[in-house]
């Protein structure tokens, strides 16, 4: 079901390369983009048994209607149903960039980026929040498995499973190198160096598997030279979004569990160096 969105979420959903395979295992009794068991008439009529409720986009408690119903209303009725609940996406999992248009009336499902309390708060032992804008393909299918297959889901402290979200955006980047030695790319779209210091990548700060888990299987947004934008955080989207905040050519955010002074040390240590190879490569580029 959805709340305010622009449907990225399941479009993104639909690329999993083994959907047609997924239908198999699992009897989507309504889905608003393709056909399903039930038409929203028959959602709306009725209050049937269901075991997970997938809802995209932020949540309004008044003047988001369909068949003259509030949407919040058939979240809550089917909410009590459902034995597990999955926020896809950012906008359900926080607000994300609904919340920014409407702030005063938008949330997530649980959490709300500025009072941390979304309006299905009720429901907070069922919820397992999947954000990303849009999410993975990947990770939603892998937690529709492990729901089924009823394996154990620990979740952090803003329920997004560990299994998917432990580890930051930049374990696993193809620019590690160049980060390490704060050598920058100059723009957008090449190969080689850094999108860090200059072009505000999100990655150190941001919990996701985008560079294990990669898009297609083949990609992510730092292969390709577009900076990370911290989609799976509360926070999205942060203002002066490809920028960098610094103080004295000092970053103002550490990368997440980097002391400052163990972080001025070791750039320090980088800046002394001159990485022959790793310049050319980037002249190259």
């Amino acid at each position: 079901m959805q709340g305010v969105t622009c449907n990225g979420n399941s479009h993104s959903f639909f690329n999993y390369p083994l959907f047609e395979n997924l239908l198999e295992h699992f009897d989507f009794l309504y889905h608003p983009l393709f056909e399903t068991q039930k038409t929203l008439h028959d959602i709306v009529d009725n209050n049937y048994n269901i075991d997970i409720l997938i809802i995209e986009g932020a949540i309004k408690k008044e003047g988001f209607q369909r068949l003259e119903v509030e949407m919040y209303d058939l979240f809550v009725r089917y909410g009590k149903k459902a034995k597990k609940i999955i926020a896809a996406g950012s906008c359900a999992s926080f607000g994300g960039l609904l919340k920014e248009a409407d702030p005063e009336n938008s949330t997530g499902l649980l959490f709300d980026k500025d009072t941390k309390e979304g309006y299905l708060k009720a429901f907070e032992n069922k919820i397992i929040n999947i954000p990303g804008c849009p999410l993975h393909p990947e990770w939603i299918a892998t937690i529709l498995y492990m729901i089924k297959h009823q394996q154990p889901i620990e979740i952090d402290e803003l329920h997004r499973p560990k299994n998917l979200y432990a580890t930051m955006v930049h374990n696993g980047c193809s620019r590690n190198e160049y980060f390490e030695w704060k050598i920058d790319t100059k723009s957008f779209g090449l190969k080689e160096g850094c999108l860090f210091y200059e072009h505000g990548c999100q990655a150190p700060y941001t919990h996701g598997s985008c560079n294990k888990i990669l898009w297609n299987d083949v990609s992510s947004k730092t292969r390709v030279g577009m900076p990370c934008i911290g989609c799976t955080e509360p926070s999205f989207p942060k203002n002066n979004l490809f920028s960098t905040n610094t103080n004295m050519g000092i970053p103002a955010q550490m990368p997440e569990g980097v002391p400052k002074r163990a972080y001025l040390t070791i750039t320090g240590v980088a800046k002394a160096f001159k990485i022959e190879r790793l310049e050319k490569r980037l002249l190259d580029d």
